[in-house]
């Protein structure tokens, strides 16, 4: 009997799924509830932290598992799969499968790079929930949850004059650091989207499915995301142009359309 082809979405959220400013899915909302009327599963990949994710499932009604801060972990709920697989944790209600170290390692390499350069690097961890809102544009509640770093750090440079140096210092004490927009990320190099997605979609390969993935991405930090997935899809950034530092990844499409706009075109596309 031939197998019927499963697709699995694989999706980045800020600047994709939802608005970069204003964080809005209105336009994204519509083809979400359709995608879970045909049972497709949304794997959100994102740089946000678990309990970010665990928001937007709860927002969307989706129970499927999530990639968290830029492929530091993967959520799997319990009995989301029914035959074994090696994971480092349970966490409440899920088995944890960790990519990544922990955040307090890479803070204390971060300030060991400050010290040393002396200059200015400004994460999530040095800033209360307040200021976090400010600078994200996000709600105070919402701030909070992305505070809740549990395997990479957000950061700004104030001095844009010492970024490479910086940049160059991060990578010598074993960190990445990658563009994700309105800010860096940095986490272990081992954490990362593209990771992340292979182990998942071998998990539904395993499960009997015969599997289609389709990524959706904006920015660099989406880049091995893209790299992993069998129909990579990049969505415009704010004011209409696709992130430079998408490179080299087969069988790119690229959506003329910025953000939601972008994602629920290509949704509807390539998808229902």
């Amino acid at each position: 009997m031939k197998r019927k082809l499963k697709i699995i979405i694989f999706t980045d959220l800020d600047g994709t799924l939802l608005d970069s400013i204003t964080y809005s899915y209105r336009r994204t909302l519509p083809l979400i509830k359709e995608l879970k009327r045909k049972k497709i599963p949304i794997i959100f990949c994102t740089a946000k932290t678990r309990t970010e994710n665990e928001y937007y499932q709860k927002k969307f009604k989706i129970k499927d598992p999530f990639i968290v801060e830029n492929g530091g972990a993967i959520f799997i709920p319990k009995n989301y799969f029914s035959f074994y697989f090696p994971y480092q944790k349970i966490k409440s209600n899920y088995q944890v499968i960790e990519l990544g170290v922990s955040y307090s390692k890479i803070r204390k390499k971060i300030k060991k790079v400050q010290k040393k350069l002396k200059c200015n690097i400004m994460g999530f961890g040095d800033l209360d929930s307040k200021e976090v809102a400010k600078i994200t544009g996000l709600k105070s509640a919402l701030a909070e949850l992305a505070k809740q770093r549990e395997y990479d750090e957000s950061f700004m440079i104030e001095n844009k004059a010492q970024e490479k140096k910086i940049i160059r210092e991060l990578k010598k004490e074993g960190l990445q650091v990658q563009s994700g927009g309105k800010f860096y990320n940095t986490s272990s190099f081992r954490s990362n989207k593209g990771n992340a997605v292979k182990i998942l979609s071998s998990l539904f390969k395993k499960k009997g499915d015969k599997i289609r993935t389709i990524g959706l991405g904006d920015s660099q930090n989406d880049l091995s995301l893209l790299k992993k997935v069998d129909l990579p899809i990049l969505v415009q950034k704010p004011p209409g142009v696709w992130d430079p530092n998408i490179k080299e990844v087969s069988g790119l499409i690229k959506i003329k359309k910025i953000g939601p706009r972008g994602w629920a075109e290509a949704i509807k596309k390539y998808v229902l």
